[in-house]
Formats: structure tokens, sequence, C-alpha cells
């Protein structure tokens, strides 16, 4: 005797007609107006203009680009690494002429979040190490990573001026008769977002810079290495200056003219020729 399905009783005939479900009727005006969301999508243009100076002036408040301490490096200092930053900070203290004491301290600082730290620190390790290109590469690796992190932060600023621009061409809104995100307050905003893109654009080509002399400074160490010339083109190539990335390139190809990325290097070798020629 067949046991009893007790899933297939429920389950739908195969000749069962479909029948669509009744649509709800639309909500009244009345009640509609009274819930969140659909106010939030019918006043959307202020709740833009607001957004854009909250933003914007986050920027201000929170050091973004300012050199200071913002809720971001609270955050990142917050984890277990002030332990180690402070065993080796205190070994450099001890032994200040000790480079792998200097060392450990750029590491510990990097792994902490603190590249600008990790930077100084670096710094000495190639001061006490000057013919070793392990330290330079290090640092040139490190200002690089600077220059990528202004670039994310320079992203960011641009975004505000571009939300603040755009809320510009909004009706402001007033609350008790007074308009919220007045002239004064717009300029304000923008004067300090736009001194911040030029502070965080000069810290950016710094970097780089940094970076292509630590890079200039490894390829004297190590003249046959193509490695260094490729690195040394591509964080040229970064920071605009075509003649040292195309030496460099030229260089690499010289060195390695059998290497796997040879047909890029000449792509990009034609490339940058062609934009000096123009």
């Amino acid at each position: 005797m067949a046991r009893f399905d007790k899933s297939r009783a429920k389950s739908t005939k195969p000749n069962a007609p479909v029948t669509a479900r009744p649509r709800r009727e639309t909500m009244s005006p009345a009640i509609e107006d009274t819930m969140f969301f659909p106010r939030l999508r019918r006043h959307a243009k202020w709740m833009f203009v607001l957004l854009a100076l909250v933003f914007a002036l986050g920027f201000v408040g929170f050091g973004v680009g300012a050199g200071g301490v913002g809720v971001g490096d609270i955050f990142r200092g917050s984890g277990g690494g002030g332990s180690s930053v402070s065993d080796a900070r205190e070994k450099t203290e001890e032994q200040p002429n000790d480079a792998e004491a200097w060392q450990d301290l750029a590491t510990a600082l990097q792994a902490d979040g603190d590249l600008a730290g990790a930077l100084e620190a670096q710094a000495r390790v190639v001061e006490l190490l000057p013919e070793d290109p392990n330290p330079l590469r290090e640092l040139a690796a490190l200002n690089f990573a600077v220059a990528a992190e202004k670039q994310q932060e320079l992203q960011l600023l641009q975004g505000a001026a571009a939300l603040i621009g755009a809320g510009h061409n909004f009706p402001r809104p007033t609350v008790g008769g007074v308009q919220i995100g007045g002239d004064a307050v717009g300029r304000a905003v923008n004067a300090t977002v736009a001194e911040q893109i030029t502070e965080v654009s000069i810290e950016a080509q710094t970097a780089l810079g940094d970076a292509i002399a630590a890079y200039e400074q490894l390829a004297a160490l190590q003249p046959n290495d193509p490695s260094v010339q490729l690195e040394l083109a591509q964080a040229a190539v970064q920071a605009g200056d075509l003649g040292t990335a195309i030496t460099a390139y030229e260089r690499f190809l010289v060195l390695a003219p059998d290497d796997p990325s040879t047909a890029d290097v000449k792509r990009q070798l034609d490339q940058l020729r062609a934009a000096t020629a123009g």
C-alpha cells in the first residue's frame, strides 16, 4: 500500500488555472504623505543640499587632508599595534644607531597605519645603511603608498566639492524663515575644501617625487637591475615625469630585452614619446 505524501497533497493541481492576485489599492495621499521615504523622495533636493554641506563640513571637522588627527586615525590607532610601536621606539632610543631597530619601528608604524611615521623611520634606516638597496626599495614603496593614500583623500575631497556645486543648483531650504546654507556658508565651505584639495594634491606629488628620488638612488646602486628601472619608470609615469619614465623604460629594454613585459613596455614607450612630441 503506497504511503501518503503530505507534501503532494498541498501541491497545485497540474491543470489548475493560475489566478492573478488582486492589486492593492493605491495608498491615499494623506497617509502616504506621513511616511518617511515618500516624503524623502519628494523633498530629495533639500536633502541633497544638506548632505552636500554635511559631507564637506565633515572633512573640515574630522581633519581629512589637513594633516591633523581624524576619526579614521583614532580607529586605525586603536588596534593592537600600539605596544609593538612603543617597544620598537624604545629600542631606537636605547640604540639610535641600530638600523635593525629603526627597521622594526618602520614596520610597526606601517602596520599601525602611520605611514608618515614609517617614512621617517625608514629614512633613518637608509641613512644608517646607505649601500644596502633593500631599505631604499622599502622607502620608495612607502612613498608610493603615501601617494596612493593622498590620491584617495583627493578623490573624496573632489567628490565633496562636486556635491556642493551640484547642491547650488537647488533652492536652499528655509527653517522658520531663515535660509539654511546661505551664500556665506557656501563660500566658506567651498574655500575650505578648495584649500584642502590643493594641500593634498601637493602632498601626493611630493610623495611621488620622493619615490622617484629613492628609485633613482636605488638605480645608482644597482644599475644592471631591470626591475629597478621598471619601478622607476612606473613611479615617474604616476608623477607625470615623462622624461624620466622614457629613460628608465629604455634602460629596461636594454637590460631585459626578452622579459615577458617587453611588449607592454614598448607600447608604453610609444605613448610617452608621442605625448612628449606633441
